[in-house]
């Protein structure tokens, strides 16, 4: 149900929500499959007009990449989970300790309530239904509150799920900023959160006064490394495609570049051939995503200036050879740029990106590099280029991010027996596959006591024999 309605307020929906999962605390398989089937249905019957959505609400922005960063990311979530729901809902037997066995133990997996999903705008059907199918899947009721930066789309999904699902099991609500922050303040079972670091922390802070617990997909800094026994071509290639996918507005797009010192003038020309290879030209081309509102795209040429004003160097990447202004205000198609010399302080060092922008920061030894991530915010996601092992377990031991991907970018989201989450600034919690189940499950330990037990032995007052079974237990465990 999508409601816009003051007269039904928040309150009402998560009231009702909350007595449904009170009332129906056991969700059988049956009746989740029930509800992935209906998702996958309308998946299949409006996906194409929930690409058209998104098109519209960027203004230029592909059907196919919908489908592709979308469309089939829902639909391969979906068929995994249906697939494996019935084991993941099995309870887990556990080892029982000597000390009280006879009796046995298990993890009865068992649904939290009611879940609230606040979504983002860059892969606005993707990133708002990803982690309603999974809160689905887990039994649980959802309430989804989408971004209003991509309007057209969040109504189309209300209206669809108001058609396909009751109230009470998934709503969808419609409102702005101060609406979200009313959102964050219910008192869910869970409250799952996409978005900037900033305003996670303001999620967090709201959902604390309730104790609830919460998952934040935030962004950061993602660094990607390319090492000296790496093939520059081939890396440009897929470095330029996680760029520039969505017009960088990607959470796990690299959002910097670490070059070893002298492979600058290299790296550029294999990256102005990856793009010319991927985008033959920026303006009016369909598959180059516009920047999504005005604001951004201010803010992106903003910080561009600055950083020119402080002395970087500003290489525009244009296929077509254009002038280096080549960025259309009117349609926010902005090229590629790599930005040479950029310093802390600077807003491009020091906020998430989220565009088509790429500092090269050189270095000299490994040390060196590994050095400068580690003094910055751990990141959303890692990407290492080469072919030297030791220098990439090197990497991969002494660096912490949410995740890694090994010679390409991005692609670690995509497959779906990995968490996907972050860590640190970067948020906490991981969804996809199993791991996004029981992030979304209560795993209720259960111990069943045998009629043949004897923690009698146990009991006071305590003597001679209690210190005898005590002293064999010490030997024992």
């Amino acid at each position: 149900m999508s409601t816009s309605k003051p007269e039904t307020s928040l309150r009402s929906l998560f009231d009702a929500q909350y007595r449904a999962s009170r009332a129906q605390v056991a969700v059988l398989l049956a009746l989740r499959r029930d509800r992935l089937l209906r998702m996958r249905a309308l998946l299949d019957d409006h996906g194409s007009a929930l690409a058209q959505a998104v098109q519209a609400d960027f203004g230029v922005r592909s059907p196919q990449l919908t489908e592709i960063a979308d469309l089939f990311v829902l639909r391969t979530l979906l068929s995994s989970t249906l697939r494996a729901l019935s084991k993941w809902m099995k309870p887990v037997r556990v080892r029982t300790p000597l000390y009280l066995q006879p009796a046995h133990a298990y993890l009865q997996r068992q649904p939290l309530g009611v879940v609230g999903v606040v979504s983002p705008w860059n892969y606005p059907v993707q990133l708002s239904l990803g982690p309603v199918i999974t809160a689905l899947a887990a039994g649980n009721r959802v309430m989804l509150k989408p971004s209003e930066l991509t309007p057209l789309t969040s109504a189309l999904l209300g209206e669809l799920i108001g058609k396909a699902f009751a109230p009470d099991e998934l709503c969808v609500v419609q409102g702005d900023a101060a609406l979200a922050a009313e959102f964050a303040s219910l008192p869910f079972d869970h409250l799952f959160f996409t978005g900037s670091t900033a305003v996670g922390r303001k999620v967090a802070a709201a959902a604390a006064a309730n104790l609830t617990p919460t998952t934040l997909e935030l962004g950061g800094k993602s660094p990607c490394i390319i090492d000296a026994s790496c093939e520059l071509d081939k890396a440009a290639l897929k470095i330029a495609h996680g760029k520039l996918l969505n017009a960088g507005q990607t959470c796990v797009a690299p959002d910097y570049l670490l070059l070893p010192r002298g492979c600058e003038a290299a790296f550029e020309k294999a990256f102005a051939a990856a793009v010319k290879r991927l985008f033959p030209r920026i303006a009016g081309n369909p598959d180059y995503a516009s920047i999504q509102n005005d604001r951004y795209f201010a803010q992106l040429q903003a910080a561009l200036s600055e950083a020119q004003a402080l002395g970087a160097t500003v290489k525009v990447i244009d296929p077509q050879g254009v002038t280096p202004a080549s960025a259309d205000p009117v349609t926010r198609q902005m090229a590629p740029v790599l930005v040479y010399g950029a310093q802390p302080g600077m807003k491009l060092m020091e906020q998430e990106i989220f565009g088509p922008i790429l500092p090269v920061v050189p270095y000299d030894t490994l040390d060196q590099a590994i050095e400068y991530i580690n003094a910055r915010p751990r990141p959303l996601a890692l990407y290492w280029f080469g072919t030297d092992t030791a220098t990439r377990d090197r990497v991969l031991n002494n660096t912490v991010s949410g995740g890694v991907t090994v010679n390409d970018t991005l692609m670690h989201i995509a497959h779906e027996n990995l968490p996907f989450g972050g860590v640190g600034d970067s948020g906490w919690g991981a969804y996809h596959g199993e791991a996004g189940f029981l992030r979304l499950t209560q795993q209720k330990p259960v111990l069943v006591q045998s009629k043949w037990a004897r923690g009698d032995v146990f009991y006071p007052p305590y003597g001679k024999r209690f210190d005898q079974i005590m002293g064999l237990l010490k030997r024992l465990i």
